[in-house]
């Protein structure tokens, strides 16, 4: 485990472009401009940018890397928990990433997955996706048992949409990292809400490029009685990413 330092540090982090703008297809780049000054906690921003048409055949657009990259590690904590059949996820800030998709299709263990996303326009795109719609076939899960659904949400309320400890893994790729953007206030609220919904038994993992010496004191602030552990992932594409788990008694 990485040794933390002072959380003083924290809100200069937060002002990190920690998103790597260069993994934008060109289309939306030029569309967008660079997102570097913007602030990635906006809905408006999120909207206009799954609103881009994807390039090429590929449905779904990924931060960081998509379900291939990171099944290497889902899929032994999908099968040392399951006692629950099936297996409930949570993705929280979905976006038109191949996370919850992968996990539905691709998976051999059943789990049944809710991907929450703030833009309506993704949570649209993915469920038009899910459901076979503009041209594309309809999804099939990798499991008779598994399921896949998709809902607007705000991930840093989810009382909406989820009791408390009713998931047994919770996935945050590059969303504290977005939220961190608008203040760290958010995203330690999104931390609080992450571990209401998640069993004492549970894991949620955030994926994201950001070094252990600033997340790591974060998340060991905010996760009080857990246990907070990271793996390095990578490198893909030439970069390094993290996967910080917080995990209750086993």
């Amino acid at each position: 485990m990485f040794s933390g330092r002072p959380c003083v540090r924290l809100r200069m982090a937060a002002l990190r472009g920690t998103l790597h703008v260069a993994t934008l297809a060109a289309g939306t780049r030029r569309a967008l401009g660079s997102l570097a000054g913007s602030c990635l906690a906006d809905r408006c921003l999120w909207d206009k940018l799954h609103a881009q048409p994807l390039l090429g055949s590929v449905p779904t657009f990924d931060w960081f890397f998509g379900y291939e990259e990171a099944q290497g590690l889902l899929l032994p904590l999908l099968q040392g928990a399951r006692a629950a059949c099936p297996l409930r996820v949570l993705d929280v800030g979905c976006g038109t990433s191949s996370l919850c998709i992968g996990l539905y299709t691709k998976c051999p263990h059943p789990v049944d997955v809710l991907g929450l996303d703030f833009s309506p326009v993704a949570v649209a795109h993915m469920n038009r996706l899910l459901e076979g719609g503009q041209g594309q076939t309809a999804l099939n899960p990798g499991h008779p048992a598994s399921r896949l659904h998709f809902m607007q949400a705000d991930v840093q309320n989810l009382e909406p949409v989820a009791s408390t400890g009713s998931f047994q893994l919770v996935l945050d790729k590059g969303t504290w990292d977005a939220v961190a953007r608008g203040g760290l206030p958010g995203a330690y609220q999104l931390l609080s809400e992450c571990l209401r919904v998640l069993r004492p038994q549970g894991t949620l993992i955030q994926f994201s490029d950001e070094d252990p010496d600033v997340r790591l004191p974060c998340l060991e602030q905010g996760s009080q009685g857990w246990t907070v552990t990271v793996q390095e992932l990578g490198p893909f594409r030439g970069i390094t990413y993290f996967a910080y788990l917080v995990q209750g008694s086993q």
